[in-house]
């Protein structure tokens, strides 16, 4: 199936971060840093209601990534993982996925926490993250569950 599949940013996202370096591998490992979604005036009225929420599950693209990988290290292992075992940029499709904390919204604006993406990220959607829908019991987390054992966090969190 060759078929063309074609998206178009809803905004951007803007963060402190303009490389990866000190940024979180995921956002909840730093929950003071603020970032912002600005989405293009005709998306405004698409934050109606999102006030409500706590969070949100961001969507964008990873538009620094140059490379594509079908295997890669993750930051946490120092072994070959499977593309779709891991959180790594370098995908297929180079679509990237946050939950964030809601800070408020101002206009076309949300302003958020547990920031992990870099400054100029091109937000293709956002979507509320729903506890009825989105938790489940009894999760694997397949070769990560060794890492955070006995609720120990990894030192290298943090990208350097």
């Amino acid at each position: 199936m060759n078929r063309t599949i074609r998206l178009h940013p809803i905004g951007i996202i803007e963060t402190p971060y303009t490389e990866t370096t000190k940024m979180p591998i995921q956002g909840c490992f730093e929950n003071k840093v603020i970032g912002c979604c600005r989405l293009f005036s005709k998306y405004e009225k698409g934050l109606n209601g999102l006030d409500e929420f706590s969070h949100a599950i961001l969507i964008y693209q990873f538009h620094k990534s140059t490379e594509e990988a079908v295997e890669s290290e993750p930051f946490l292992e120092n072994k070959v993982h499977g593309i779709f075992s891991i959180r790594s940029p370098n995908r297929p499709n180079r679509i990237g996925m946050s939950i964030v904390k809601i800070k408020e919204i101002k206009e076309n604006r949300l302003y958020f926490t547990e920031v992990d993406m870099l400054d100029g990220t091109p937000l293709l959607d956002i979507k509320p993250l729903i506890k009825h829908f989105d938790n489940r019991e009894n999760v694997i987390s397949g070769w990560l569950d060794k890492q955070f054992e006995g609720g120990n966090i990894p030192e290298n969190t943090i990208l350097k």
